[in-house]
């Protein structure tokens, strides 16, 4: 697996190389970053709690190079596209793609950072719709390589700060941090632990030897998502408000203890309740898996996955028919581990699966959920790898 994936890097950056001379006549610097995954901590982010991602083996490349001007022209290999703007909050750019590239241009200007007009060309793998977060990979290459061109010395921390705003203020997207410091910060063989609420965070060994880890994608996307993320989000905060008159100190639902929901039971409404203990839940599990993984214990890793999804679906409501489908048959297949990954209603599961089960949990995967819903599952074999960097 470890040589595919060389060669893969290798083939993509000669695609980028040529087409880079091809266009401007030279070579240049090769830059890349990671898609994600996080193997635990659902729903946790906007409740101040614990995530628990790793950057994987698909990700974006780009070739780029100051060009002297105060132009900056960048071209998509995948969309057969060049976008051409200035750096000023006027010049966004008419292509959606390109917008990404524009706004960590101006993130980081506005951190007192130098860019200047440059040359670049870019290509991804991320399987786009699967919850890999193929937009966090796009910023976080563009902010290493321009942090590192202008030797700017703007911290890893705030490049991934850079990325988040770039989707919050020109690309319409009010999202967290973790996809993007999962893509700043990964690590190959590591997984990182992220406080949400403090951002204090810790490497934790990954290295599942004689087990997989596969995505199984329903391809599906199931139209409730984002007024249903609000409503889950509300009744978390409803929640928590009630239990910081008790208890002062709570100031996200992760601050609170079990205990503490039961003793507001009566105050908040059944749903409110569910979607709160869930939450609790979540946090805890998140550091009974790092406790595990200190231990080289998978199999503790694969029960609280699959607490997690039952969490997801019956607690927290955010599974759906195909990913309830894809999880039941994993357990019946005595896979170690399986979950809905990402927001729910539609997207992936994520399986810990042994070797030796793998060939036949994928043919079943694929023949029974092509039986039932109509159409074949994506199936995406990951390995966790290395976030931004700047290739040989």
């Amino acid at each position: 697996m470890i040589q595919e994936i060389n060669t893969k890097t290798l083939n993509m950056k000669t695609r980028i190389q040529e087409k880079y001379k091809a266009l401007f006549g030279e070579e240049a610097p090769v830059y890349a970053s990671a898609g994600r995954i996080n193997l635990i901590g659902e729903h946790t982010d906007y409740n101040g709690g614990y995530v628990f991602p790793g950057a994987i083996n698909f990700g974006i490349m780009a070739a780029i190079k100051p060009n002297g001007t105060d132009k900056v022209k960048v071209f998509s290999l995948d969309f057969d596209q060049m976008s051409e703007f200035g750096l000023k909050e006027e010049d966004k750019p008419k292509e959606a793609w390109a917008c990404y590239v524009f706004g960590v241009c101006r993130e980081t200007l506005k951190r007192g950072g130098k860019v200047e007009g440059f040359n670049a060309v870019f290509a991804g793998d991320v399987p786009l719709g699967a919850g890999l977060s193929s937009s966090a990979a796009l910023e976080s290459t563009f902010a290493y390589a321009l942090n590192d061109i202008w030797d700017n010395k703007i911290e890893k921390f705030e490049l991934a700060k850079i990325g988040q705003s770039t989707e919050h203020n020109y690309c319409g997207v009010k999202c967290g941090i973790m996809d993007q410091f999962a893509s700043i910060f990964g690590k190959e063989g590591a997984l990182i632990r992220l406080n949400c609420k403090t951002g204090e965070y810790k490497y934790f060994p990954f290295h599942p030897k004689g087990y997989k880890l596969v995505l199984i994608d329903s391809c599906v996307k199931h139209e409730l998502a984002s007024s249903a993320y609000n409503k889950r989000r509300e009744s978390c905060e409803k929640a928590a408000a009630e239990i910081k008159k008790l208890h002062p100190e709570v100031d996200f639902l992760s601050d609170a203890k079990r205990l503490w929901l039961d003793e507001v039971r009566d105050k908040i409404s059944q749903e409110d309740f569910l979607r709160a203990e869930y939450v609790i839940g979540e946090v805890q599990r998140v550091l009974d898996v790092c406790d595990a993984l200190e231990r080289d214990d998978y199999e503790t890793v694969g029960e609280m996955m699959y607490q997690t999804h039952f969490g997801l679906s019956r607690l927290y409501e955010v599974s759906c028919e195909e990913l309830d489908f894809l999880n039941k048959l994993a357990r019946k297949m005595d896979v170690t581990g399986s979950r809905v990954m990402g927001g729910g209603f539609g997207g992936c599961t994520i399986n810990l699966v042994k070797d030796e089960l793998y060939d036949g949990f994928i043919k079943a995967a694929k023949e029974q959920f092509t039986a039932k819903f109509g159409h074949a599952p994506k199936i995406y074999e990951v390995v966790i790898s290395d976030g931004a960097r700047k290739l040989q």
